[in-house]
């Protein structure tokens, strides 16, 4: 039985000065160069360092780049702070709005962005923004892998000890205040591997089976920690989702794994080699979307196919991009009325009718490119959240917001740099 066990926010708290403490050098390089952050922890409040008041929410985005973050308005992408970070960064939402967590050398650092919802004890709903800050919190976690935020939880892989950290997503928030992590539930993997986690409503906690050399599939854990389920159906496990009903899908080498009432079911790829690296899924649709490659040997990161999963009817198919066009991995989104936007190799935004199972518009929105030598290597990258879409072109230094409904650009930032990875929060 896999013991699951919780730490104290005393607990976690000396574990992450414990991380810090042991790379110093690294913490003092971590500055703002837009202005800095106040550094008293309580930027979110009224009485935060550089708070102001804004009549709405203010979404953020944090962009990596080779040397940093920038922390951008996400409505003017105007660049609102700039953070040195050394080291390939990687950045997630953290779910509560507000922080995204930095995948650094010591594991998960938490980002205020500085996006604040509303001011609770008022009588009326006060929105304020604050300067952004790289604080010193850390979720503990040696080679940091995938962030997952489902429900109210947020959950974190480490790849170095193949643990789980889950948190109330909510209670990150407190941390402006507190200057502590919220208390985490930490749960061990048999062996470290590249995995991933996910905890479902009913507490059921569905993490990846592998070590050193492969990953395997899947297996399930009640609360109390015991194994319910297991499937080693799935080579080379990687991505995940839930879709609508809280089916939980995995890609693997040769189709998909779902989980649905405590059961595991394997859907074969189309083809002998068929790997799904990673789900593109909302709660409302069924169906999820995943990257798809048919050839083992292929080189390079461009695709030119994806494959649609309808989780309800255990089904799947391929669909080909259009003629010419391919994409990576950083570039497909969903839309909220569960289609789905493909950022193609010719510069456009191509979009996906998810219930026809067919392409229709395109809407151009930066120069034709190729994909990266490595995929850690900038190369364009897609976000959608609400009715924009986020587009970065590393080649000009620049972003874009596109309303999705229209294609419209409706606001190009220039950053000076070339971004990799973004983060939208919406505050």
């Amino acid at each position: 039985m896999t013991q699951r066990h919780q730490i104290s926010r005393h607990q976690t708290r000396a574990l992450a000065g414990l991380a810090l403490a042991a790379s110093a050098a690294l913490a003092l390089t971590a500055c703002s160069s837009a202005g800095g952050a106040g550094g008293d922890g309580a930027t979110g409040a009224a009485s935060g360092a550089g708070a102001t008041t804004a009549s709405s929410a203010q979404p953020r985005i944090a962009a990596t780049y080779d040397g940093g973050v920038l922390v951008l308005d996400a409505t003017t992408l105007e660049t609102v702070a700039d953070i040195e970070l050394a080291g390939f960064n990687r950045v997630n939402p953290a779910g509560d709005g507000r922080h995204v967590l930095v995948s650094t050398e010591e594991g998960f650092q938490v980002l205020d962005t500085g996006a604040w919802t509303a001011d609770g004890t008022s009588a009326e709903s006060v929105h304020y923004t604050a300067e952004p800050e790289l604080t010193d919190l850390v979720f503990e976690a040696p080679t940091p892998g995938h962030v997952v935020r489902h429900g109210d939880k947020t959950i974190l892989f480490s790849d170095g000890t193949g643990d789980t950290t889950v948190f109330d997503t909510a209670d990150l928030l407190d941390v402006s205040s507190t200057g502590e992590l919220p208390a985490t539930e930490t749960i061990s993997s048999p062996e470290a591997h590249h995995g991933v986690s996910i905890e479902l409503e009913d507490g059921t906690l569905l993490t990846t089976i592998g070590d050193s050399e492969s990953r395997v599939g899947v297996r399930a854990l009640d609360a109390s920690g015991e194994e319910t389920a297991r499937s080693e159906e799935c080579p080379s496990v990687h991505g995940e989702g839930t879709t609508a009903d809280e089916v939980a899908v995995f890609g693997c080498s040769d189709g998909v794994l779902l989980y649905d009432d405590g059961a595991f079911t394997k859907i074969a790829a189309a083809d002998e080699y068929g790997r799904t690296g990673n789900a593109y899924v909302t709660d409302s649709s069924p169906v999820m979307l995943g990257d798809y490659n048919s050839d083992p040997d292929s080189e390079g990161y461009e695709l030119t196919q994806l494959t649609m999963v309808d989780t309800a009817a255990a089904s799947s198919q391929v669909l080909d991009l259009p003629d010419g066009v391919a994409y990576t991995w950083k570039g497909v989104g969903r839309t909220a009325d569960d289609d789905a936007l493909v950022l193609g190799t010719d510069g456009a935004l191509h979009v996906l009718d998810v219930a026809a199972g067919s392409f229709g518009a395109s809407y151009p929105v930066i120069e034709a490119w190729e994909g990266p030598a490595e995929w850690q290597d900038s190369h364009p990258s897609l976000s959608v959240v609400g009715d924009t879409a986020y587009v970065t072109d590393p080649a000009s230094g620049s972003i874009h917001a596109v309303d999705v409904a229209t294609g419209e650009v409706t606001a190009t930032g220039d950053l000076g740099v070339a971004a990799n990875e973004i983060a939208v929060v919406t505050g």
